[in-house]
């Protein structure tokens, strides 16, 4: 604050509150594309503030009666929001610093604050990229505590793995909205469950990372990460693997691809078999891997000895339980739904 006022670009108002001066800020409004003028036109200006323009914006407020409040050069008051961020910025990352994240909601007037002050303060660019994300919502409303259907992720790490959140949330661009659903999770969890497939059975450490695919990945996350896109790409190569035979070396080749770029997503690093058999969420296990497997034997015998009757019966139990079986050239493999 005192650099912006040594820069002339904060005045002391009547009211000992410090406001900064949009006026001696040329560039305001580059971020959100807004025009002072047109912001002017609309804005209005709260009865007893003491701002010279209605777009002048607070850095300190003086403190009122039996508010809390901090001793300054200015007497006694406490930092306006937007202050407090560029504060916390500069001070921990530097005057230039890469990417600043947040909300839609704040690209104006809030980032667009933060930006002045803090260019003003140090005659430095601030940030190089701003990255807004869409909102969270809950079945198509708004997620808040308002409509009590607001929840953490602590709850939700009840029922799906982390990883099948994460895939989530990559499936939609960060700047979209993100509707929570049990459908849209559930979409999620089986899409992965598509991908480990693939995965499972190959070895991924025998051939190298089939290079054609990079330009196609990297052009989509250069397009502002793109990760909806991304992840299309690792289902067109699962689609590839799944179409050829399993132990040709393009498959092998191919896997390797699919783990490797999958794992810049932070994808796709667990063993197949581990993830396809664990349970998704902590709730308790039904049934653990040792009596699933007595289950298989028990029913690959009854098929052996033609009791189908009996062989469908476990599976069919098994199914109930939540274990889906695979009957494959390499034997029966399992995975919990």
């Amino acid at each position: 604050i005192e650099a912006l006022i040594g820069n002339g670009l904060a005045y002391i108002a009547s009211n000992r509150d410090i406001f900064f001066d949009v006026s001696k800020f040329p560039s305001y409004g580059k971020l959100s594309g807004k025009q002072i003028d047109e912001l002017r036109a609309g804005a209005r200006v709260e009865v007893q503030e003491a701002k010279d323009d209605p777009l002048d914006f607070v850095l300190w407020k003086a403190a009122k009666q039996n508010e809390p409040s901090w001793d300054s050069p200015w007497g006694p008051g406490r930092p306006g929001w937007h202050i407090e961020c560029s504060a916390m910025s500069t001070h921990c990352l530097g005057n230039h610093f890469d990417i600043h994240g947040g909300g839609m909601d704040l690209q104006f007037p809030h980032h667009e604050n933060e930006i002045a002050q803090s260019e003003g303060a140090t005659g430095e660019p601030f940030v190089n990229f701003w990255m807004h994300n869409g909102f969270v919502r809950v079945n198509d409303e708004k997620m808040s505590k308002s409509l009590k259907n607001f929840f953490t992720v602590r709850e939700v790490l009840t029922q799906y793995r982390p990883e099948e959140i994460r895939f989530f949330i990559l499936s939609s661009h960060y700047r979209s909205p993100l509707n929570y659903s049990v459908e849209n999770l559930g979409e999620a969890r089986a899409a992965l469950i598509r991908l480990y497939t693939a995965l499972r059975d190959i070895d991924t450490g025998k051939a190298d990372v089939d290079r054609s695919f990079s330009e196609q990945f990297n052009d989509v996350m250069d397009d502002d990460f793109n990760t909806p896109r991304a992840i299309a790409l690792l289902h067109e190569i699962a689609h590839e693997i799944n179409r050829l035979d399993r132990n040709s070396p393009r498959v092998q080749s191919l896997a390797t691809s699919l783990k490797y770029y999958g794992g810049i997503l932070g994808l796709l690093q667990e063993p197949p078999v581990t993830f396809l058999q664990s349970h998704p969420g902590s709730t308790d296990v039904v049934m653990s891997s040792d009596e699933i497997d007595e289950l298989i034997t028990r029913r690959n015998r009854a098929r052996e000895e033609k009791n189908y009757k009996e062989a469908d019966r476990i599976r069919n139990l098994l199914t109930e339980k939540g274990i889906l079986l695979d009957d494959t050239p390499q034997g029966t493999v399992w995975r919990r739904e």
